[in-house]
């Protein structure tokens, strides 16, 4: 993702999570740190998706991603989430976590087919929601298949 590319992932931002949507300083200050990896996803010339890691060894944290609501379930989500725990792993991270809204069951079966387990609750993390707070914890050349959790 580079700066060029945020007024679109602006637009999905506000689209799919209009309660909770990062603002663009949020977004600039993301892309400033150099612990974070934020990739976009596109469809000729339009960003359909995206997504962002923090990676900080041994740990890492999805920071955020996003498909197109036109496009869910055609493997952008797992492709954008793939990238992700590829670069965790070259990077040495380990342990990857996120927060998943609780009423968001088609991200939090992503994340468990990648091997995600539940290992918390954040109650009103979200605007309206709870945040259900997973983990992945990487075996060695587990790299980002959909192997499990040890």
């Amino acid at each position: 993702m580079t700066v060029e590319d945020l007024p679109a992932a602006l637009d999905l931002e506000q689209a799919l999570f209009p309660e909770d949507a990062w603002t663009e300083g949020m977004f600039r200050d993301e892309l400033s740190h150099p612990s974070r990896h934020y990739v976009v996803a596109e469809s000729g010339d339009r960003v359909v998706g995206y997504a962002g890691l923090r990676s900080v060894p041994p740990e890492g944290d999805v920071q955020t991603m996003a498909v197109a609501r036109p496009l869910w379930g055609r493997g952008i989500g797992r492709a954008l989430l793939t990238v992700l725990l590829d670069r965790a792993e070259r990077e040495g991270v380990t342990h990857v976590f996120l927060e998943v809204r609780d009423d968001n069951p088609r991200a939090q079966k992503l994340y468990a087919d990648f091997g995600f387990i539940r290992i918390g609750v954040r109650r009103g993390y979200y605007n309206g929601a709870d945040a259900i707070v997973m983990r992945r914890t990487a075996r060695p050349g587990q790299g980002s298949g959909e192997e499990g959790n040890p």
